[in-house]
């Protein structure tokens, strides 16, 4: 590693020895796999209907397959009828209920537009009249974002939305919401004009005041933009998607002081429908 490499030269051929080994042994696995014979198993017999439930040897020998048992634990946790649910709950019918999906909906429209002006660049974005449209639509897209959002968060935490074993969806939300603020303070950082240099500025020394400027350099520009267009929008959409995941198991909150008994309400979180008097 601390010592130039050695060179093989043949015709046109001008390769180091380490990356020809290392074509050498990928050419020597590759032709053992082929001839070397593959480990047989007895096979399970041939099943009719698909979704049959399997009985005797036919069971156990799914349980030693770990597709089946990753298939198992995902279908016991979010079956269909959950994941994709055709009818709601009747208190569901209020537009308190709506502000999440309303967030989602502005979260896609900052994703698309943030990917153009990403492929295009700043000098598109200031210069050109298409790139001030797509500028302005990521810019209020973030707007109606942060609104729906702490709607969404005002109209949960009245509700007291972790309640009955909901406490961690309320964990993952309040985790979007803060990721989300990092990711709107990085994306005011890189516009490049006097705005982000401005707040990068007057923002530095509140950032080393609470012992982050360690790790963040709101003053590079680089930095703050890998940030806003890489990790922080993935870490955002991940933790979206697990929100979304766990509501889908464990229900939607019921309002408060409705007249239901804790059984109908796990029964409804897991997919059953509860009559309302």
């Amino acid at each position: 590693m601390d010592t130039p490499a050695t060179y093989v030269h043949w015709m046109f051929i001008d390769i180091s020895v380490p990356n020809l080994l290392l074509i050498l042994l990928m050419i020597v696995v590759f032709a053992m796999a082929v001839l070397l014979p593959f480990p047989r198993h007895k096979a399970s017999p041939a099943r009719s209907d698909d979704t049959a439930v399997p009985t005797g040897a036919e069971a156990e020998g799914e349980r030693s397959n770990w597709t089946a048992r990753v298939r198992e634990f995902v279908s016991s946790r979010w079956p269909w009828h959950q994941l994709l649910p055709d009818r709601q709950p009747a208190y569901v019918a209020s537009w308190v209920y709506l502000f999440g999906i309303g967030a989602i909906a502005a979260l896609v429209w900052i994703v698309a537009s943030g990917v153009i002006l990403v492929i295009f660049g700043p000098t598109w974005w200031h210069v050109t009249s298409a790139g001030r449209l797509v500028n302005s639509i990521h810019f209020w897209s973030v707007q109606l974002f942060f609104f729906f959002l702490v709607l969404h968060l005002w109209g949960n935490y009245f509700m007291a939305a972790w309640r009955h074993g909901r406490a961690i969806v309320w964990f993952f939300g309040v985790l979007i919401f803060g990721l989300a603020i990092a990711a709107a303070f990085t994306g005011y950082l890189s516009q490049q004009n006097l705005d982000a240099q401005w707040i990068a500025l007057n923002g530095k020394d509140a950032i080393n005041g609470v012992g982050a400027g360690s790790f963040f350099n709101i003053l590079d520009y680089g930095q703050m933009f890998g940030l806003h267009v890489m990790l922080l929008p993935l870490g955002v959409i991940s933790l979206v998607a697990i929100h979304v995941l766990l509501i889908r198991m464990k229900g939607v909150v019921r309002p408060i002081g409705d007249d239901i008994g804790e059984d109908d309400d796990e029964a409804e979180a897991k997919g059953g429908e509860v009559a309302r008097s």
